[in-house]
């Protein structure tokens, strides 16, 4: 009786999972993705229709905090700093808050996503920023509220919110000279001590050109500071390639480098590891 009990209960399980209905969301979610410049720009919504409604005074009401656009809050998210009418907005995630009005809208950039709908308690201290702008009137209605980014340059673009025969637009700009240089200065200034590092350990943990391995880990050890004392963890990987080069001596030798370093940071783990290494390789 117990078998059958369970059996039942699996197959009417399985008719419920098989049964659920499915059926088309009234606001389908949408995700934008652009690069502006070299700032990753990233959109989550929901698109509600307009179906014959009047939206902007009616649907929306004129003076009221909208959560712009429909169910969870609209969010955008930026890799880089961008900076909104001479402000500054950091790098992050914030959702989207909108006060439409006849002559000019109120965007606000908030901190706390996870809102359905507007928040139940608006904390002023969560406003990342908070702009004003003008209403454009459309000559052509659109249907599907809508969210995109416009007027892409190098250095800017928009935010644009349209629906019905009404759309704002919030330009920022984004700080594609900077990064750019920074990335030509790290490129021109050549391989850092951990691309070396990084590369050698990749050689020797893939049974790779050991030799080569050997030249990496000897290039990030040079390239450290003067007065600065070279990583324990740098001298570990390079004892190993030693050891497994076939040079004990050598091995030994740095690796009681690698073990005064990782006793002076008391880093338990790369003592007894050097130990070990030590005693395995002394022996004749």
């Amino acid at each position: 009786m117990k078998k059958i009990i369970i059996a039942l209960a699996i197959i009417i399980a399985n008719f419920t999972i098989e049964a659920q209905v499915k059926t088309p969301a009234p606001s389908p979610k949408a995700t934008l993705n652009q690069v502006v410049g070299l700032t990753d720009v990233t959109v989550e919504y929901s698109r509600p229709s307009a179906k014959g409604r009047t939206v902007f005074g009616d649907l929306v009401p004129f003076g009221k905090l909208w959560r712009t656009g429909a169910n969870q809050n609209s969010m955008v998210t930026f890799s880089e700093d961008v900076v909104i009418k001479g402000t500054t907005l950091k790098k992050g995630k914030y959702a989207i808050f909108t006060t439409p009005k006849a002559d000019m809208w109120e965007v606000v950039f908030y901190n706390d996503t996870e809102n359905w709908g507007t928040p139940e308690n608006w904390d002023v201290n969560k406003v990342a920023l908070s702009t004003n702008v003008d209403p454009i009137a459309l000559n052509n209605s659109v249907e599907t509220f809508t969210i995109s980014i416009g007027n892409l340059t190098n250095d800017s673009a928009s935010l644009d919110i349209s629906w019905e025969k009404t759309m704002v637009s919030v330009k920022f700009d984004v700080p594609t000279q900077k990064a750019a240089m920074a990335s030509i200065n790290k490129v021109l200034a050549g391989p850092t001590a951990g691309d070396y590092f990084s590369s050698a350990q990749y050689l020797f943990q893939s049974n790779g050109d050991l030799n080569k391995a050997l030249e990496y880990v000897n290039k990030a050890v040079s390239l450290v500071k003067a007065g600065t004392d070279v990583p324990f963890w740098h001298l570990r990987l390079k004892s190993l390639i030693q050891g497994k080069l076939g040079d004990k001596a050598g091995a030994i030798a740095t690796a009681k480098l690698s073990l005064a370093g990782a006793e002076k940071e008391k880093n338990d783990d790369y003592v007894k590891m050097n130990n070990d290494s030590i005693k395995e390789w002394s022996k004749k």
